[in-house]
């Protein structure tokens, strides 16, 4: 993993391994190391450091984890242990991983997994600026006035959605490509428009497609498919220059 300069308590935080408040606490009780000696509040570490809570290397040493999953229905995006259906205990891969967003506990699909704190937060504070893909069926016949509402934006949760691209697949069906995330959107702008959703699909994620995976199966991202998305959150970031949809 490559990144600039920072604090330690926010390189703890960025590869997801606790809280800053938390990190702060830890070296405080002397518990991290870098490179081989005590670190201190308020370090800052670079690109290369070795550093270590205990006896656990954190960040750049070992292989970095990043999963594709399709998410059955009745699983919840999170890692809470207190959550019976929670999606990290039904994978349960040998090292720990985090959900980069979520999917509601009754859709399914596509959702991204990985141990890379740094990468999770780099994609989550890119809402709105990179599109989602979605599979819908609704409780009755999909309408040229519903596909041009859809599209235009429709009021939930206190504000109007952003533009989006909708079209037609089948009678009760359509597909939607969104560049938000809020909670149940795709449900609530169709309840909005008397609508009911009635199953619902993620089949993309940026340049990470779904594919022939089967529900409760996952899969590692390619290197192609990694550096694509590294590429477009470089291009898309606040710091960058680059584009913002």
């Amino acid at each position: 993993m490559t990144f600039d300069d920072k604090r330690l308590n926010k390189y703890l935080a960025d590869n997801g391994f606790c809280s800053r408040r938390e990190a702060d606490r830890l070296i405080e009780a002397g518990k991290v190391t870098v490179d081989g000696r005590v670190a201190a509040i308020g370090e800052r570490v670079g690109p290369g450091a070795r550093v270590m809570v205990g006896k656990q290397p954190i960040g750049a040493t070992g292989d970095t984890v990043y999963l594709a999953f399709n998410k059955p229905v009745g699983l919840v995006s999170t890692t809470d242990p207190r959550e019976p259906d929670n999606i990290v205990s039904y994978i349960n891969y040998p090292t720990r991983i985090y959900p980069i967003g979520r999917l509601d506990k009754d859709s399914e699909g596509l959702i991204l997994l990985t141990s890379d704190g740094n990468i999770v937060n780099r994609i989550l504070r890119a809402e709105g600026r990179h599109e989602k893909e979605y599979e819908v069926t609704v409780d009755r016949p999909v309408t040229p006035d519903f596909l041009d509402r859809m599209s235009k934006g429709v009021p939930v949760l206190n504000q109007v959605t952003l533009p989006c691209r909708v079209r037609k697949t089948g009678t009760n069906s359509f597909n939607i490509i969104l560049v938000q995330g809020l909670n149940r959107q795709i449900r609530r702008m169709c309840e909005y428009l008397g609508y009911r959703v009635t199953h619902l699909r993620r089949i993309r994620i940026m340049n990470i497609l779904l594919g022939r995976m089967r529900p409760g199966t996952s899969r590692s991202l390619t290197k192609g498919e990694l550096d694509t998305l590294h590429r477009t959150l470089n291009e898309t970031s606040p710091h960058s220059g680059g584009s913002r949809r």
